[in-house]
């Protein structure tokens, strides 16, 4: 076959490649080295809120373990693994580290905050704990399935807050990156609050529903739009809604009322009318007025055009009579966030005496620095709505009472009293490399995603300057963290 001709290849016996090369050369460093084997902590987190946003929405778990079951070096990957030259034209990698791939299995155990929950900068998304280099080599893959699935379902929820409770459909595959883009955003895009998607392939592997109609390319194929909209109505009497902006929208709205009229006669019903262009505004209220008076006060008016949460919500306070939204590229592909940014950082590693080493990576930059520790996430929350979150480290005490310290901003504290209901947001998936995970199915991720948002104060959901929900590090772990600061850098501690 011509590699030039083949677009998208997953291989079915292994995706164990599905990395950076650096993972792979870290990887034979601690081989050489003798420390493969020493338990070490990662965990995967993101620095910022997408979106300018006060909430984020994870997402990915699901590939992630996919992924991880099937985490094995098939013979193929070894082979070109084996191929790989250094400067020198030598091989890069040795034959023994090959054959130590070969028998290499994942016995990690990995904790994950379930798909469909709010989280928040700094805290992690997962925790893994297990030898150095399983480790290692899985932070891109992590990385990969965590970044983009979390920004997707991320837009869909603040598209589908926009509207409001009306019915928002994903149509961006001829806009997403690739095959695969297109599919996972599919899937982010239903978990994120999306109800259907124009992706077929997307509607056979996930059970999403599907939507659809004609494009203009239909209507234009006949001599006119009346005749358009009428052999469409005799193919597909029960999916009639019509594209209407052809040529002129409310001479489009007229016509598919009369193909509507012809419809009622045969027992069938005008399902709806979409407006892809122009004032929607404008058009929306007027082809309401013509539907309305025609008697077909049951047909949805569909919107579209490059529709995202700010469109839509200028539309909603304009008073567009549209029941129905249809997002595709700026849904897809993040138009305006286009990277969550997720890190996935050394927290702590075992000592020859099996105590932990903590590690912390400085920064010039705040937000840069990473946390300590073996963390998990506490929240607090009343019967109404979440309080507040502590990133913690069990692997030390901690206090009945939480504190939680802003980790951009010391001055902010929040006290959480130790009576107060809580929950810890890492859950187990993995122990010693087997599953212990049950995931939950799409419509109950989907479910999650409405639970959490309602127990979101309404000045953290909105879009412009949302209020800031009290997220950081537990009192006790952020002294911690500042002493393991000065330390590393040389300073007198106890400042």
């Amino acid at each position: 076959m011509n590699p030039a001709a083949i677009t998208f290849s997953l291989p079915a016996d292994s995706i164990a490649l599905l990395t950076d090369l650096y993972e792979l050369t870290m990887a034979y460093g601690y081989w050489k080295s003798g420390i493969a084997d020493r338990a070490a902590v990662f965990h995967l987190s993101f620095r910022i809120a997408p979106f300018q946003g006060g909430f984020t929405i994870a997402c990915g778990l699901a590939a992630a373990i996919e992924y991880l079951k099937r985490f094995q070096f098939s013979e193929s990957d070894l082979t070109y693994l084996g191929s790989i030259t250094g400067r020198d034209g030598k091989p890069l990698f040795d034959q023994r580290f090959l054959d130590f791939l070969k028998d290499l299995g994942m016995t990690c155990d990995i904790d994950a905050i379930p798909e469909g929950t709010v989280v928040f900068p700094q805290e992690p998304l997962v925790r893994v704990q297990g030898p150095i280099l399983q480790a290692q080599i899985l932070e891109t893959a992590l990385l990969n399935f965590f970044n983009f699935q979390t920004l997707i379902a991320t837009k869909a929820a603040r598209i589908c807050l926009a509207a409001e409770g009306d019915p928002v459909i994903e149509f961006g595959l001829r806009r997403a990156q690739g095959i695969d883009g297109g599919l996972t955003a599919s899937r982010a895009a239903y978990i994120g609050g999306c109800s259907s998607t124009s992706n077929l392939l997307a509607g056979k592997l996930y059970g999403i529903p599907v939507a659809g109609t004609h494009a203009h390319s239909w209507v234009m194929s006949f001599d006119s739009e009346l005749a358009a909209f009428t052999e469409f109505s005799k193919a597909l009497p029960n999916n009639a809604v019509f594209l209407v902006d052809t040529y002129n929208s409310l001479d489009g709205v007229r016509h598919a009322i009369e193909v509507g009229q012809q419809l009622r006669a045969e027992r069938q019903e005008l399902a709806g009318i979409r407006l892809d262009s122009g004032d929607l505004a404008f058009l929306s209220i007027q082809a309401r007025k013509l539907l309305d008076e025609a008697g077909f006060t049951g047909t949805l008016i569909i919107g579209s055009n490059d529709l995202d949460e700010y469109l839509i919500a200028s539309l909603k306070q304009q008073g567009a009579a549209i029941g129905c939204w249809g997002v595709g590229t700026r849904l897809v592909t993040a138009y305006d966030h286009p990277a969550l940014g997720g890190v996935y950082k050394l927290s702590a590693l075992r000592n020859e005496a099996g105590k932990w080493d903590y590690k912390v990576k400085l920064s010039e930059q705040v937000a840069k620095i990473t946390n300590p520790g073996v963390l998990q996430v506490r929240r607090f929350r009343s019967e109404k709505e979440f309080i507040g979150d502590a990133i913690y480290d069990i692997s030390r005490l901690v206090p009945s009472d939480f504190v939680i310290v802003d980790p951009l901003d010391l001055t902010r504290r929040k006290p959480m009293p130790h009576n107060m209901p809580s929950e810890e947001l890492l859950v187990p998936i993995f122990r010693a490399g087997r599953l212990v995970y049950t995931l939950p199915s799409l419509e109950q991720t989907r479910a999650r995603v409405r639970e959490q948002l309602a127990m979101l104060h309404p000045g953290i959901k909105r879009f412009d300057n949302p209020h800031e929900y009290p997220a950081g590090l537990e009192q006790t772990l952020h002294h911690f963290k500042t002493d393991l600061i000065l330390k590393t850098r040389g300073e007198p501690r106890g400042v």
